[in-house]
């Protein structure tokens, strides 16, 4: 008989426990991450743990995902809130920091968990759903607020949503006279690819346009079942852009950040967004300073097509917004 799938191949882990018996940290690690999931949530896909290689130390993927001691741990420049969404929150589940589009994040939770994720402090399986009532009066809102052109969902991860559910909230939105882009950022098609079924691809399916900013760090997790959802999303209309942070330990390399540009443009995904780190608690382990992205730029800038450079970009502080960082080429 063929030997049963490990178990790290057929449940998401969700604690340091878990991740223990899949053979993804030492059983002696397991107090020291019981006190970091105190705080912060951990999440690892079957999609995920099989694309770990436990024998490596540095593996990309697995710097993504598992847990670290060092997250507890705030340096002086982090803080809660980086992207300040907080003070352009008009009611729950809108931010409106720019004056033609505006987020609806839905629910705060996700299918993985990012180690640098800048909602780190929100984000989780309790953050559940808007209620309905919440919901509606999102909805609301953007029905009465004709200088938003586009949506932006996020959350949480809108794609754990139901096919019904998020079906519903994209008929809405898209029959908004004002509403003209839709767009939604998830972790999904390569994170959790299984998730991305008929039905979904369905939901997708809605009168006006509708980008999917597919958000992956590495090569490798273009995995053939990533494939397999991208294809079944592009098939059905959808328009997908590629959103990257730029990672000491992932992809702080010109050859890893070619090589996931080159996998995104395969799999029909335009590199559109490399973000510079944001500064959330516990996060320093992943920064690269901005110097050194635009140099990792320069380098590629022959060596791929344009059709594989994303816009370099950081959030300013106190939620001004995102600006290019370059680089910058002389002329002449």
């Amino acid at each position: 008989m063929p030997e049963a799938p490990a178990p790290h191949h057929t449940r998401t882990i969700r604690d340091a426990n878990g991740l223990a018996a899949a053979g993804l940290v030492p059983r002696d690690a397991v107090p020291g991450l019981e006190a970091v999931q105190a705080r912060y949530s951990i999440a690892v896909t079957p999609a995920m743990a099989a694309l770990i290689d436990p024998a490596d130390p540095a593996d990309p993927i697995a710097a993504q995902y598992i847990p670290r001691t060092e997250e507890l741990v705030t340096a002086p420049h982090e803080v809660l809130d980086p992207t300040a969404d907080e003070p352009f929150t008009p009611l729950p589940g809108v931010v409106h920091r720019y004056p033609d589009r505006a987020l609806l994040k839905p629910l705060l939770a996700c299918p993985v968990y990012c180690r640098f994720c800048f909602r780190r402090e929100v984000v989780g399986p309790d953050g559940g759903l808007l209620t309905e009532a919440a919901l509606e009066a999102a909805l609301a809102w953007f029905e009465r607020t004709p200088a938003v052109r586009e949506v932006i969902l996020t959350g949480g991860d809108p794609l754990i949503l139901s096919p019904r559910r998020l079906g519903a909230i994209l008929a809405r939105l898209a029959a908004i006279p004002h509403v003209e882009i839709l767009r939604i950022h998830s972790r999904v098609p390569v994170a959790d690819p299984a998730r991305v079924t008929a039905a979904l691809a369905e939901a997708l399916a809605v009168e006006k346009p509708l980008y999917l900013c597919v958000h992956a760090n590495h090569a490798r997790e273009f995995s053939p079942d990533a494939a397999t959802a991208l294809r079944r999303l592009t098939q059905a209309g959808v328009v997908l852009l590629g959103q990257s942070v730029l990672l000491r330990g992932v992809n702080d390399s010109a050859e890893a950040l070619e090589d996931l540009f080159r996998a995104m443009l395969r799999h029909r995904v335009k590199p559109y967004y490399l973000h510079q780190l944001d500064h959330a608690p516990g996060t320093a382990r992943f920064e690269v300073p901005p110097e050194e992205g635009r140099a990792l730029l320069r380098q590629l800038r022959h060596r791929v097509t344009g059709l594989a450079w994303p816009n370099y970009v950081q959030e300013r502080p106190g939620g001004a917004g995102k600006v290019p960082l370059g680089p910058v080429w002389e002329v002449g």
